[in-house]
């Protein structure tokens, strides 16, 4: 479970640093993003519970609520290709006036779990 939130985080990284060309620390861009980290393990949990089952269906939806901070998001299977599974994350930060869109891709692996990849 640690390395999946781990994975997960190094993902984010990657996304946004490629986005921005510059490095910046986990911390920051999580809290950019207008998570705490209780918010991104919250998030982290519920795509997890998306995978854990059958291979999950384009379109399908997972909600999920951080009842301690008020954020909230929805993750969605944009596309579902060569063993991988394209997620859609719009997040509604607590207090953010626009919600946000982060898109990740994870893959199985030859024992069956779901890596995050670039």
């Amino acid at each position: 479970m640690t390395a999946r939130i781990l994975s997960t985080l190094v993902a984010i990284c990657v996304l946004a640093t490629a986005s921005t060309g510059q490095a910046k620390p986990l911390s920051r861009i999580i809290a950019e993003m207008g998570l705490t980290p209780a918010d991104f393990n919250v998030l982290n949990a519920a795509s997890n519970a998306m995978l854990s089952g059958s291979v999950p269906q384009v379109g399908e939806e997972r909600n999920w609520t951080n009842d301690e901070t008020g954020s909230k998001g929805t993750i969605r299977v944009r596309d579902v290709r060569n063993n991988c599974v394209h997620l859609q994350h719009i997040i509604q930060p607590e207090g953010a006036d626009q919600p946000r869109e982060v898109r990740t891709r994870r893959c199985r692996d030859a024992s069956g779990n779901w890596i995050l990849t670039p």
